[in-house]
């Protein structure tokens, strides 16, 4: 699985990764396209790295830092496999911590 390029979901939201080094480490963008910010949502950067695997199914992890538009940061973590139609497809699970104002309220910072 290469991740370089561009990636899509199926909530809209888009993610660029410009290089995959060597050792597996990539960043690039992730474009959202759902916020409960209130601020107009930017282009906001990433960076990951890739389990390089032979079979190119790999596993990887990649963290988002919402800095342009919010005070949280997500971290995504999935696996690359090779669809029906010979399509790489990406199946994805992802953390979201928003920032809160004390830590009783710590509870509802992650979703």
């Amino acid at each position: 699985c290469n991740l370089t390029g561009w990636w899509k979901n199926d909530l809209g939201s888009k993610m660029q990764v410009f290089k995959v080094d060597d050792d597996g480490n990539f960043f690039g963008e992730y474009y959202t396209a759902v916020s409960s910010a209130k601020k107009p949502i930017q282009p906001s950067p990433l960076t990951g790295s890739q389990h390089l695997d032979e079979d190119g199914q790999c596993t990887f992890g990649f963290t988002v830092n919402w800095k342009k538009f919010s005070d949280s940061t997500a971290v995504f973590v999935g696996q690359c496999f090779n669809g029906d139609d010979g399509k790489e497809v990406l199946h994805t699970s992802w953390l979201l911590r928003e920032k809160v104002d004390s830590e009783p309220d710590d509870w509802k910072a992650t979703r």
